[in-house]
């Protein structure tokens, strides 16, 4: 029987000590990169101007588990491992039978998931004398985390920010300043690929897309000088897995499995790293677990999305991989959800939901924000409006069984808290906010 408690905690000696590679267990393992100069596909020499080459071999290697570095495991400890939560606040809120489970990444010092693939890409830069970074973010929170990273390890920081995410939210603007991080907005003046931008529409708002381009330009320009990205490539997922790890120790704790595993896609990093260990369960276990990736009906990857071979940026200088696309010149609109703004997702993800393991939905902005309000009247966590995907996914699960009767297990990923959002639920309780 399910545990009665509602808080499921592990120790730090039971933190993860490696990380798990989903590739193995795919029905159909994705299909490699593609140069955008000679279209063939790529090897690590090709992308040795932009990472240093521990970060590469994760990029391609078959091995189901690699070793967690101490450095980095001891940056763990300082936050994780992460709290599991039943919620049975939303549970008696929504008079459900269901058993809610959220895994909360927002208690990271940058207040989200993505510090767990942060601090390891600043190790690995800076263990090959790398002394600057440059990337890209959509909302903050993952320029929040590198530049968190980078002050841990003495690396110099560089963030290009999506206009409209820098005009939204100068709290993570501040958070990455105070880390260190040098902050442009995106397209910038700073890069040939910004001001082009800028000369065909000086008002753009910018895009993720756009945002990789500057962060690719950038990096190759100087010696000291590697790009680093926070969602998409396999390592950056390989990192995350720690959340599902963890999870799956919390679950046997709470005497309990997981039905449905239910996540937030910009990129696919957070998502990932809470369903891809459960995924050998399913594919080769047979277990009836349902994958379902939630997404803003504003930027439909995964739901409206084509399956092709496709640049990940908007200047066309990245590989091309093959994934779930709207097109790599697409400008999403500037929602409050700004880390679900690509234009594509990972290619290991897009392939687990071609191939039916995973499945995908999407919401507007406002039935989103909705759910956000009736989790935190419930709970007291006011979310991220990305995380809050996950919640309308679970709260329409947990009414279907309160429909149907059935008592299924219902485990989200809560990725980063709102306190840095407060401006979007401003605008939704004043009606100002539109799908």
């Amino acid at each position: 029987m399910p545990s009665e408690s509602t808080h499921f905690t592990l120790d730090e000696s039971q933190i993860p000590t490696a990380w798990f590679n989903v590739i193995p267990s795919m029905p159909t393992p994705p299909s490699p990169p593609i140069h955008p100069g000679t279209k063939q596909p790529i090897g690590p020499h090709d992308l040795a101007p932009l990472f240093p080459m521990g970060l590469i071999l994760q990029e391609v290697t078959t091995d189901e588990w690699i070793e967690i570095p101490g450095p980095v495991l001891d940056l763990y400890r300082r936050y994780r491992p992460t709290p599991l939560i039943r919620a049975r606040g939303l549970e008696k809120a929504l008079g459900t039978p269901a058993r809610i489970y959220y895994k909360y990444e927002g208690v990271s010092p940058a207040g989200s998931h993505k510090a767990n693939t942060a601090i390891a890409q600043a190790y690995y830069n800076q263990a090959e004398g790398v002394s600057r970074l440059a990337s890209e973010t959509g909302a903050g929170q993952w320029g929040s985390a590198i530049a968190m990273a980078c002050s841990f390890f003495g690396l110099e920081c560089r963030v290009y920010m999506v206009r409209a995410s820098y005009d939204q939210r100068p709290g993570r603007r501040a958070m990455m300043q105070t880390w260190g991080a040098a902050v442009w907005p995106s397209p910038s003046p700073d890069t040939a690929v910004g001001q082009k931008i800028l000369a065909e529409d000086p008002n753009s708002p910018g895009s993720l897309g756009i945002a990789i381009s500057e962060a690719v330009e950038d990096a190759p320009k100087r010696e000291d000088t590697k790009y680093c990205l926070g969602s998409v490539l396999n390592h950056v997922l390989l990192h995350q897995t720690v959340i599902g790890l963890e999870a799956r120790a919390q679950m046997e704790k709470a005497d309990d499995f997981p039905d449905v595993i239910i996540g937030c896609v910009g990129g696919g990093s957070n998502y990932a790293g809470l369903a891809y260990p459960f995924i050998p369960d399913k594919v080769r276990d047979g277990k009836q677990i349902r994958f379902i990736a939630a997404e803003p009906s504003a930027c439909p990857t995964l739901t409206e999305g084509t399956f092709e071979y496709d640049f990940g940026d908007t200047a066309q200088t990245t590989p091309l991989l093959e994934m779930f696309t709207l097109g790599h010149g697409f400008i999403p609109p500037p929602i409050h959800s700004g880390g679900l703004r690509y234009h594509g997702d990972a290619p290991s993800l897009s392939r687990l939901v071609k191939d039916g393991v995973i499945e995908a939905v999407a919401y507007p902005q406002t039935k989103v924000f909705e759910s956000a309000v009736q989790f935190a009247r419930a709970e007291g966590i006011i979310p991220a409006p990305e995380s809050s995907h996950a919640i309308r996914t679970a709260m329409d699960e947990a009414l279907a069984c309160r429909e149907t009767g059935r008592e299924s297990a219902i485990l989200f990923g809560l990725s980063g808290h709102g306190l840095l959002d407060l401006s979007a639920y401003d605008r939704y309780f004043a009606g100002d906010l539109i799908d």
